[in-house]
């Protein structure tokens, strides 16, 4: 005996030694089956990390799994991801692993996947990227049945894991989440049954509208299989939507030109709190403590083909009668529900299918809301013929249903309103197919968003539907400390709430006080902002807006400046507001304002055309940024301003101006204008150089002078301003950094220049000299809180001198020549008296020939001495 069961454990050793082994000897085969299938039967790109095979995990099965599976496509979807698996797991008997390629198909019976990711997506072309399989004719004849799989499945799951499908031709988006389904059954009889447990997480949104939203779903049920005719039978089954009980039975026929279905479902119980089961999760947790009266009833039949060109016929009803709701927790209950709505297709023609609200109905308090509508044609052009007649009290929306809001809401709602169209009349803004009729109306409405600073309340509105348009017949409000009146009309309200279209319209709007800061979110740490755009992203014009804003507001502050009496005009359109024609009382004088700022691309611009006329210059300058980066000297003047003022730019993340981009141009006329006593550096600095200015007294009277800006700076051309005698001329440039680079030329009469200078014209004493100036060149750089001044004074000085002796010099030589002619003149004049006189001394001396006699100098000789004794005499005043 102890030989025998030594013989048994040595050859269970073996065996289980053979199990383990074995694997890793057809690890090799086994991939290249699961490459040669995929390879032959996909239109994909296939790839994952390896494939196992054990004889022990599912003994006596072989178990085969294949690990991080990753499914991308071909064009159109290149490149795109259609799935992802964690694990495939199949079960099989082991000597299905040891077939070869010639042999029967390899037989599975059970699989298992984990932590699948599936996409399935329809473009708007209608390809689909899960149309992935090989056509047969493609598929080699010899391969056909060698490399394929058959199932004999016993069980199956699907574990963890999630489904998108996306059709962007209908705009319609449905995600399952935390799936899990499994099922259990043998597939290779005739006839057998499918036991099957499913649960997950469904979401469905179509353009733009969330019918549901993470929404729970379960189901068990027992599926009848006939795969002999083709015949699945539901047997059994209870589905669960939320908290929704739904129980269905019936079967689905696979025809060879659709699916034969026959099925009816309903609600099992008929509580109301079977309505209310079907809301979010998050707001039917305590569905249970809640109080009901009334019932509820879903009821339907889905009967007849389902087919490329047909559906089956529908006849689905829900109905509710009197009933109530109050939550335990919450004042207030809703009373008086009255449901009935049906959907119906008769003929199997999916255009013929139509949903009808006979009637919806409610009472909260003493307000009482009724609705009804029809939509037809649902699958194309739906066609919508609704009414709605009642009143709401908005703050009672919080005391009957545990819906949550950031701030308080309330108001008033009262609307008794008849509307039909189609969609594509929407969509097309065609008038003549919308008919509107009715009014709505609300007052003591509070509304506040994490987008704004202060609520906005709205006293009272008045709208009056007609076809086509809306009519704002008044509208009130106030936020913060403004305040606004508005009437107008709106083109295509239902355009806008029910399609892509923009929202048309042109209003009227009056204001005692707007606050723009009133408006606009505080700029506070990224924690704690309420800014709805990034520090990257910039503001944007909606590009849903067409409308024409006429306004006109006694006063409106913006940041410190205080605009009366402000009327104008502002057009949005395609993302850009053009101002027209706006005019306002500012800084005791007046300004007008024309140009656009456009969002459309991505970094924000502006063109505007300002024109100001009577500036009072201190305040203007000292308020306005834009005008000290203009013309910062500016602020230390006094007076009035009349300029016309042209610029274009960028716009950073907190819509105001990009220095750096501003380009344009700017007339400026000064009128009346005089120095600030306090004159501020650079005043003091040019007087400290020129102290023989006083710059208080510079006549500022009718300067004009224009200014280009571009490439972050304001070149200002040469303009000219008088100080008593002495006329200057002023131009450079001055960047927005407040760095300087200016000339001033001091045209400066001679007398300011010291008194050698002085002494110097005293002694020529004409008045060419009195009225001669010198042109001073004072060189202004660095920045207005530290500027440096240079002047050329001192060589200008030092040249006047040179000047002024030059011209003395000049005076003397031709005083000279005027008395040398002088004698000349006058000695040429007695030349004959002298010849007498001459004649007659020698006569004399001839007579008396014993006197003594001395000789008379030439001509010549007497001219040299008069010269010499010029020339003597001219050296020494000169030494003088």
């Amino acid at each position: 005996m102890k030989k025998a069961l030594k013989i048994a454990g040595i050859i269970t050793l073996i065996i289980i030694a053979l199990l383990i082994a074995l694997p890793f000897a057809f690890q090799s085969q086994i991939a290249e089956i699961v490459k040669r299938y995929i390879n032959q039967n996909l239109n994909a790109n296939v790839e994952f990390s390896d494939v196992s095979l054990s004889f022990i995990k599912d003994f006596p099965q072989a178990h085969v799994s294949v690990n991080d599976l990753v499914i991308t496509n071909f064009e159109p979807f290149k490149d795109e991801t259609l799935a992802t698996v964690k694990s495939i797991a199949f079960s099989m008997p082991i000597n299905e692993v040891f077939k070869k390629a010639a042999d029967a198909p390899i037989t599975v019976n059970a699989f298992n996947i984990d932590e699948a990711l599936l996409t399935l997506k329809t473009d708007k072309f209608g390809n689909t990227n899960y149309d992935i399989v090989k056509k047969t004719e493609n598929i080699p004849a010899q391969d056909e049945e060698s490399d394929s799989f058959s199932f004999s499945i016993e069980n199956y799951s699907i574990n963890n894991s999630a489904l998108t499908y996306i059709d962007e031709a209908s705009n319609m988006h449905m995600h399952l989440s935390e799936l899990n389904h499994k099922g259990n059954g043998v597939f290779s009889a005739e006839t057998s049954e499918l036991n099957t447990t499913s649960e997950a997480n469904i979401s469905f949104k179509m353009d733009s509208t969330n019918y549901l939203e993470n929404n729970t779903l379960k189901l068990d049920a027992i599926i009848g299989l006939d795969l002999k005719n083709s015949i699945y039978t539901f047997k059994d089954n209870k589905g669960f939507i939320n908290k929704l009980p739904l129980k269905f039975n019936g079967s689905v026929q696979q025809k060879e030109n659709g699916q034969l279905i026959n099925i009816t479902f309903e609600n099992p119980e008929s509580s109301f709190k079977d309505f209310l089961g079907v809301m979010p999760k998050a707001y039917t947790q305590n569905l249970d403590n809640i109080t009901t009266t009334g019932d509820f009833k879903i009821k339907g039949k889905i009967q007849g083909l389902s087919s490329e060109e047909t559906i089956p016929n529908l006849d689905i009803n829900i109905t509710s009668n009197n009933a109530s709701f109050k939550y335990p927790n919450l004042p207030k209950s809703v009373e008086q529900i009255a449901i009935n709505t049906s959907i119906k297709n008769t003929t199997g023609n999916i255009d013929d299918t139509y949903i009808n609200i006979d009637k919806l109905n409610f009472k909260i308090d003493e307000d009482v809301f009724k609705a009804s509508a029809t939509l037809k044609n649902i699958t194309k052009n739906m066609f919508v013929n609704a009414h709605v007649d009642g009143k709401l009290n908005l703050g009672n929306i919080t005391k009957v249903y545990p819906v949550e809001f950031n701030k308080t809401l309330s108001g008033i709602l009262e609307a008794k309103l008849n509307t039909a169209f189609d969609m594509n009349a929407i969509e097309t803004n065609a008038y003549q197919r919308i008919k509107n009729n009715g009014s709505a109306s609300i007052k003591d409405f509070v509304f506040s968003s994490e987008d704004i600073v202060n609520p906005i309340h709205i006293s009272t509105a008045n709208i009056t539907f007609n076809p086509g348009t809306v009519l704002l017949n008044n509208f009130n409000a106030k936020t913060g400390e403004s305040d606004l009146n508005a009437t107008g009309k709106i083109e295509n309200l239902l355009g806008f709430l029910l399609s892509n279209n923009t929202l048309k319209g042109n209003f009227n709007v009056n204001a005692n006080l707007f606050k723009v800061s009133d408006f606009m979110t505080e700029d506070t740490t990224a924690e704690t902002s309420n800014k709805t755009t990034s520090n990257e992203e910039s503001l944007k014009i909606p590009a849903f807006l067409d409308c024409t804003i006429n306004a006109n507001a006694k006063t409106v502050v913006y940041d410190n400046l205080n605009l009366k009496n402000v009327t104008g005009s502002l057009v949005i359109k395609d993302q850009q507001a053009t101002l027209k024609d706006v005019t306002s009382s500012l800084f005791d004088g007046s300004i007008a304002l024309i140009g656009n700022v456009s969002t459309k691309e991505k970094t924000p611009t502006f063109d505007l055309n300002l024109g100001i006329d009577g500036f009072d210059i201190a305040q203007s300058f000292t308020n306005m940024e834009l005008l000290q980066n203009l013309a910062p000297i500016a602020k230390l003047l006094q007076g009035k301003l009349n300029s016309t003022l042209h610029f274009k730019g960028n716009l950073n993340e907190e819509f105001t101006p990009d220095l750096a981009s501003i380009s344009g141009s700017a007339l400026a006329e000064l009128l009346s204008t005089k120095v600030n006593a306090n004159k501020g550096q650079l005043f003091n600095a040019l007087e400290s150089h020129l102290n023989f200015i006083d710059f208080e007294k510079l006549n500022l009277k009718d300067i004009k002078t224009k200014l280009e800006f571009a490439n972050g700076g304001v070149s200002v051309k040469p303009f000219n301003l008088k100080y008593e005698d002495i006329s200057i001329t002023v131009s450079g440039d001055h960047k927005f950094d407040k760095t300087l680079n200016y000339n001033a030329v001091f045209n400066i009469p001679a007398k300011y220049l010291g008194s050698e200078v002085n002494q110097l014209i005293g002694k020529i004493n004409t008045d060419d000299v009195k009225n001669i100036t010198v042109p001073v060149t004072a060189n202004i750089v660095g920045s207005y809180t530290s500027p440096t001044v240079k002047t050329d004074l001192k060589s200008a000085v030092t040249n006047l001198t040179k000047q002024l002796v030059e011209i003395e010099k000049q005076k003397l030589l031709n005083k000279g020549k005027d008395k040398v002619t002088d004698l000349i003149g006058g000695l040429l004049g007695n030349k004959t008296k002298t010849t007498t006189d001459t004649t007659t001394t020698t006569q004399a001396q001839n007579n008396n020939t014993n006197a003594t006699t001395t000789p008379k100098p030439t001509i010549e000789e007497s001219v040299k001495n008069v010269l010499g004794g010029l020339l003597k005499k001219k050296k020494k005043d000169t030494v003088n």
